[in-house]
């Protein structure tokens, strides 16, 4: 276990960014959808996901269970970060049909095109176009990120303060998915990522419950130091002294200050981090007792694996079993 403090834990500055970066976003599946009126699709709800639709044409409604509902216009994106289940329709109380039970023409593994609707209640030829993703992220810092924003993320095309590059990138999206050009399933994958982020950067930038609870710690400019060296160093041997020392604090006023603003205690946010941690690396790949307790600070696999079935309630030996059966 290693007992001497790093050197190269990131500036508080970085620590969000560092973040954002962690979400290491994998594109599940791209929709180009064309649809005419009455149309009306119910997206189901997918844990664990990410869901964006991108208005290309023509204009839509969004609509979640809890009735809140959402108008689009051409050039606007809309991010659900938690995947949560809603409606997007061409009217606001149009009756939808589940998502799989649509016909699609599969492009390529992770592209797919839809035409769907009726023959158009405002003219022939009158169409919504829409581009649709899924992406997932499997890292703790992207679950605990996106467990604080919002059910919905609105980039509105008029918006004053949405930052030219953003715009830039949903109009080269559109005109990937028009153009259907070799090499295009790549190019907008990787324009979803940056998208994403950058959406997610410019909830940060703007929305009032941003600077508060995980998010807010990570730019203090004395708990994101403590929080850094925690996300840098996981198999450091910190202890609260040491955190305090981190962020420039007395032992006393960090651990009240990181339970105020945290709603946790230094000890038990250190040992959740790692914790998830582990079972990230559990349920991503073979791995033995032994990286996994020398990885995260931990002198013994005893001591680890007694740590982990606190957290879980589970062994990890069973998680990692479990996580076996279920990929043969």
């Amino acid at each position: 276990m290693a007992s001497e403090l790093p050197r190269d834990i990131p500036a508080r500055a970085d620590t969000l960014g560092e973040t954002l970066y962690s979400l290491r976003l994998n594109g599940a599946v791209y929709a180009n959808s064309a649809l005419t009126a009455p149309w009306g699709i119910e997206m189901p709800p997918m844990a664990g996901m990410m869901m964006f639709h991108i208005l290309t044409e023509g204009s839509c409604w969004l609509r979640f269970n809890d009735n809140q509902s959402l108008y689009l216009k051409p050039g606007e994106l809309a991010l659900i970060p938690k995947g949560e289940g809603h409606c997007i329709a061409h009217r606001v109380d149009q009756p939808c049909e589940p998502f799989f039970d649509i016909p699609v023409t599969r492009l390529s593994e992770r592209l797919e095109y839809i035409r769907y609707g009726g023959d158009g209640e405002q003219g022939p030829g009158e169409k919504t176009r829409l581009i649709c993703g899924v992406l997932g992220f499997d890292h703790i810092a992207g679950q605990k990120l996106v467990s604080q924003l919002p059910q919905i993320i609105h980039i509105q095309c008029d918006g004053a303060n949405l930052p030219g590059p953003l715009q830039a990138m949903i109009e080269l999206m559109e005109q990937e998915a028009a153009s259907l050009a070799p090499g295009g399933e790549t190019v907008m994958a990787h324009l979803a990522d940056i998208i994403v982020i950058h959406a997610i950067r410019h909830w940060i930038e703007h929305a009032p419950d941003a600077g508060k609870g995980w998010l807010g710690a990570l730019e203090d400019p004395k708990l994101g130091k403590a929080l850094a060296a925690i996300h840098a160093h996981p198999e450091t041997h910190w202890t609260v002294d040491r955190l305090a020392e981190q962020a420039g604090m007395s032992r006393s006023g960090f651990s009240a200050r990181f339970t105020e603003v945290l709603g946790t205690s230094v000890k038990h946010y250190l040992t959740d981090w790692r914790m998830n941690l582990a079972r990230m690396k559990i349920l991503q790949s073979p791995v033995t007792l032994t990286e996994l307790a020398e990885d995260l600070g931990y002198q013994s696999e005893a001591a680890f694996s007694r740590a982990y079935k606190r957290v879980f309630g589970v062994p990890p030996l069973r998680q990692a079993a479990q996580q076996k059966h279920d990929a043969t």
